[in-house]
């Protein structure tokens, strides 16, 4: 693998977390309603589900995959659930008097854990690594040292990429104390994480 070639798959990563999907989307509204703190846990199992794919890509577990894909499916099913989940307690404590810290909830494992699978069921997240990643590198030439490298590559682009998004809302938690302003937050939020759950369940590779 080649610095270019590496280059040129960092860049492509990084355009590509920057897109608006339900990852973010679930980011932001974790980190608006939890804090940074679990912000960050549910950015680490993105960066985690975005590694277990880069893995399948590079060592042919691809094929492991798709044999397996009713898990997938269970997966998919999971990570809109709890994108459903979030819209609900956001919609309901619209107009209720609830501040932001009433939507706090577990600890930063449930978080993480959440991370994982919104990213194992992204199907932007499956066609990148296992459809364009290939097109990028040759992934016959991957060795363990080359690996080794992709995972540090992808680790500092997606956090550099998707921790501002998560500091901003958890910054944003503290000038949302009218209620109206809150509950008007809220009820949008909650409908575009409704439509995020549809999107997941609906959406195929």
């Amino acid at each position: 693998m080649t610095l270019a070639s590496l280059l040129a798959y960092s860049l492509a990563l990084a355009i590509a977390a920057a897109i608006p999907g339900p990852g973010v989307i679930a980011l932001v509204a974790r980190a608006l309603g939890s804090g940074l703190g679990h912000g960050l846990a549910f950015l680490a199992g993105l960066v985690l589900g975005d590694l277990t794919y880069l893995a399948a890509a590079c060592f042919g577990l691809a094929i492991v995959a798709e044999a397996f894909g009713e898990i997938f499916v269970v997966v998919r099913y999971g990570a809109a659930a709890y994108l459903a989940y979030l819209a609900y307690r956001l919609w309901r404590s619209a107009g209720q008097g609830i501040g932001v810290e009433a939507l706090v909830a577990g600890r930063p494992s449930a978080s993480f854990t959440a991370g994982v699978m919104v990213t194992l069921a992204n199907p932007k997240t499956i066609f990148f690594y296992l459809a364009l990643l290939p097109t990028l590198l040759d992934l016959s030439a991957i060795g363990l040292g080359d690996f080794a490298l992709l995972v540090v590559a992808t680790s500092l682009v997606l956090f550099a990429v998707l921790t501002p998004y998560a500091a901003l809302a958890a910054r944003a938690r503290g000038l949302l104390k009218h209620p109206a302003l809150l509950a008007r937050l809220n009820r949008g939020a909650a409908a575009i994480l409704a439509g995020a759950a549809v999107w997941t369940v609906l959406r195929r590779v």
